[in-house]
């Protein structure tokens, strides 16, 4: 039996250059926490700009033609993971989801600040996160002691499930924080991520927490007392989530809570 065929791509064929022959310029943040020998620089690469490309294509160039050793972080290229999360010319945003001819032809990238370093551009936000969502409880915390799976999941209002779904587009790429005046002031701050979790939760009607137990999580200068009002979180989420208005039901909610 002969062998299949295997389609094989011409990447080459796929780097259309610009029109204009324009160039784009990085200059990245190196540093290898690692390496005590290491110290943080900036580096400069050059590269075409080619139609379309993002700063995600840009880096991923250097990375395979000119130095290998750059590291940053990927999954899924399309807005969805938020891995690729990073400060691009001083504002929080996604490398995948910024064309490079909106922010050139120098673009300055550092890693998102609040986040340990892993190397480069490459910050762990998944050790912040799961920190976070471990101290505020984000799961549902069931009515019933015993769950019957079974049972046929009672019905919801669909307004209720959008509003729900809503928050829940969160992709947690740390962009928020990042860009959070107290969360770069005090690490123990929840952050806006935090928050839209907690106002999350709220309103799911299969939680049964009530307001004073969200108070005891939430209600404090590290919760929802210690944001500052600056919204910066809002402005540069990059899945355009209602921040500024869940923070401010969440103070609200925990301020009535506080009064009782």
């Amino acid at each position: 039996m002969s062998e299949p065929t295997v389609a094989r791509i011409n990447v080459d064929a796929l780097r259309k250059p610009s029109s204009s022959g324009a160039k784009i310029r990085l200059h990245v943040a190196r540093c290898n926490p690692r390496d005590p020998a290491d110290v943080p620089r900036m580096q400069t690469y050059e590269l075409p700009q080619t139609e379309g490309m993002t700063l995600f294509m840009a880096l991923s160039e250097i990375r395979e033609e000119q130095d290998p050793s750059l590291q940053f972080d990927f999954v899924c290229r399309a807005g969805i993971c938020g891995s690729c999360a990073m400060v691009i010319n001083g504002r929080p945003g996604l490398a995948c989801r910024t064309l490079a001819s909106s922010v050139g032809p120098d673009v300055t990238l550092m890693p998102l600040p609040a986040f340990e370093v892993i190397g480069d551009l490459s910050v762990d936000t998944g050790k912040w996160m799961r920190a976070m969502s471990e101290r505020l409880q984000t799961w549902v915390h069931m009515k019933e002691v015993e769950v019957d799976f079974t049972r046929i999941e009672e019905r919801m209002e669909p307004d209720l499930a959008d509003s729900i779904y809503e928050l829940d587009r969160c992709i947690e790429c740390g962009c928020c924080v990042a860009a959070c005046g107290t969360a770069l002031m005090r690490k123990d701050f929840v952050g806006a991520v935090g928050l839209n979790k907690i106002a999350r939760f709220r309103l799911d009607p299969r939680d049964a927490r009530e307001d004073a137990e969200f108070y005891e999580i939430v209600g404090s200068d590290d919760g929802v007392f210690g944001c500052m009002s600056l919204l910066a979180c809002h402005d540069v989420c990059p899945k355009n989530l209602p921040l500024a208005t869940q923070i401010a039901f969440v103070r609200r909610k925990m301020a009535a809570a506080g009064w009782k």
